[in-house]
């Protein structure tokens, strides 16, 4: 760890990557221009379809019971852009319509789904041989935490550190999105279910090259910060679980709690990078709000910790 709560920049170094800005780009133009040529059931929710594209690339169809499920979805991949986590999936968005090139194919499947014409979609790339991914021990613990002590991280593997690294990402990302449908789901479960965090984590996979994805993100933003009251004391103590960070994460953070002007500039992003944007929304006034003040409550939280452990001898 450097400088107290930061991890040692070589060990980042040994993070897979992710998903790349060209990466990205370069499935935002597939999705958007490729036919549709065959759909079948997966990818979760009963109206979720697998769809296959003419060169035999297949993706994610996420149909929304409503329009908030979309929107939350794709405002937590761009969220994830913004603050350089690059765990989730690329995204991009369609307009349903069996008539258009995209989509008449599949027109007969289109209508047999129940999907609701012009509705928007998301595209998400499927990713093959993925695997689930169990909460790991230190957070799994009565008195859980993720903090620069020597007696948690100096006997870890390498392997167990990268991927504690992106466990802090997670938890931090969650905390701002709200999204209750992923590790807090865990927890909720525990008072019912006591051996919940040593399951599969919600809607959380690893690649064969050890990176964590952040799939079904749906629950993020939009939905999550309309019931945040009933979620809101599950994320805090995910939160406080953690005050070891990703340097590049907190820098950004840090920046935008400086700034003040974290809605604006996911905004930008958004509608500079999505041309259905404007049909789809973004927060209302309110939650943009909401956004700032739990990335406010980030920065805090990053203040504390440095406090506690920069010039604590057991930290390491």
């Amino acid at each position: 760890v450097e400088e107290g709560i930061f991890w040692r920049s070589e060990l980042e170094g040994l993070v897979p990557p992710g998903y790349s800005d060209k990466q990205v780009d370069s499935w935002m133009e597939k999705a958007r221009t490729s036919q549709v040529v065959a759909l079948e059931k997966g990818c979760g929710r009963i109206s979720n379809r697998l769809a296959t594209f003419t060169d035999g690339t297949k993706a994610c169809i996420r149909y929304g019971i409503n329009s908030d499920q979309i929107l939350g979805e794709t405002l937590s991949f761009y969220l994830s852009r913004l603050l350089g986590i690059r765990n989730v999936p690329p995204l991009a968005l369609s307009e349903l319509n069996s008539n258009n090139d995209q989509w008449f194919g599949v027109r007969k499947e289109v209508d047999s789904s129940q999907w609701t014409d012009k509705a928007v979609v998301s595209f998400t790339q499927w990713i093959s041989n993925l695997t689930d991914v169990v909460t790991p021990a230190p957070l799994r613990a009565e008195d859980r935490k993720l903090h620069p002590l020597r007696a948690e991280l100096e006997n870890r593997s390498l392997d167990e550190l990268v991927e504690f690294i992106q466990w802090t990402d997670l938890i931090l990302f969650d905390y701002l999105t709200a999204n209750f449908d992923r590790l807090v789901s865990n927890l909720f479960s525990q008072q019912w279910d006591s051996r919940s965090m040593e399951r599969a984590t919600s809607n959380l996979q690893k690649a064969s090259n050890g990176s964590l994805v952040f799939l079904d993100n749906e629950a993020g933003l939009v939905h999550g910060y309309r019931v945040l009251e009933m979620w809101d004391k599950y994320h805090a103590t995910l939160l406080n679980t953690v005050c070891v960070f990703r340097r590049r994460t907190a820098q950004k953070i840090i920046e935008l709690h400086r700034l003040q002007n974290t809605a604006e500039e996911l905004l930008r992003l958004y509608q500079t990078s999505e041309p259905l944007s404007s049909g789809l929304g973004f927060l209302s006034e309110e939650h943009s709000q909401l956004l700032q003040s739990r990335v406010d409550l980030l920065y805090k939280h990053i203040l504390h910790c440095k406090a506690t452990y920069k010039q604590k001898r057991q930290g390491i």
